[in-house]
């Protein structure tokens, strides 16, 4: 249901450090929004060296970047509470400081998302939800 892209700047991830990020992100949104776990996903990107500017000119600071795409329905409070677990997590993950993490939440209809080939249901209607997955696909989905 929510996807989270991650992008770098002028650093590179290694394997363990995008499974670290990737696990940061499930356990903030889970948390925080009380959706299931096998809901998050998380992509990762890398821009190339001069690909990232800021205010007109080439950055080489290294920085992250997280651009949550998640169902509208939430308090203020709990994506605020969202975004500073994962930025606190995000940095001592990469060693950089909190001022090169920034993060974006869009909140979508959830009358906008299929997922598993169907609606998804607006936040707190996960359980019902769930219940009609297949029992293959159900099972093969992390815990």
């Amino acid at each position: 249901m929510p996807t989270y892209t991650v992008t770098v700047a002028n650093l590179s991830l290694s394997a363990e450090q995008k499974s670290q990020i990737a696990e940061a992100i499930t356990a903030a949104h889970n948390a925080q929004t009380g959706a299931p776990r096998f809901f998050a996903q998380v992509l990762f990107y890398a821009a190339n060296e001069g690909d990232h500017f800021v205010g007109g000119r080439v950055n080489t600071a290294p920085q992250v970047y997280v651009h949550g795409l998640v169902r509208e329905g939430r308090s203020i409070e709990i994506k605020q509470a969202l975004m500073s677990q994962m930025l606190e997590e995000i940095a001592q993950i990469v060693d950089i400081t909190a001022e090169d993490v920034w993060i974006y939440l869009q909140d979508i209809p959830a009358t906008q998302m299929i997922e598993f080939g169907r609606f998804l249901p607006a936040p707190g209607g996960e359980a019902e939800w769930e219940k009609g997955m297949t029992p293959e696909k159900h099972g093969s989905l992390p815990k």
